[in-house]
């Protein structure tokens, strides 16, 4: 297994246990919906939500949460829509960022971060 993808596992363990944490029930990990792999599906009162997590060793080029870039949010629109044609009543996309430094991690949640 390469770093990169060890790194990547670590972060999305990093985001899980923190909307474990924030009261969210995280359902899967690296699930396939509408043909786009998203990092975590979580419950959060009744909606469901589309997690992408980012995890970044540099804050340089506008850190972590600027990865999140137009194709990637196309595709996790169109994750979006295939849940709410398959009935998912509600649905949000959020954004969990793991920004390392030498003081430690730092996390920040952006809810609904994606939208059309």
């Amino acid at each position: 297994m390469g770093i990169a993808k060890t790194r990547g596992e670590a972060g999305e363990t990093l985001a899980a246990a923190y909307l474990t944490l924030a009261g969210q029930a995280v359902r899967a990990r690296n699930h396939r919906v509408g043909g786009v792999e998203v990092d975590l599906l979580a419950d959060d009162a009744g909606t469901t939500v589309l997690v992408e997590v980012k995890l970044r060793g540099r804050s340089d080029y506008g850190g972590a949460a600027l990865a999140v870039d137009r194709r990637k949010r196309e595709r996790l629109l169109r994750a979006a829509r295939a849940l709410l044609q398959s009935g998912s009543a509600r649905v949000r996309i959020d954004v969990v960022t793991v920004e390392l430094s030498l003081d430690g991690a730092t996390i920040r949640h952006y809810r609904n971060a994606v939208t059309e």
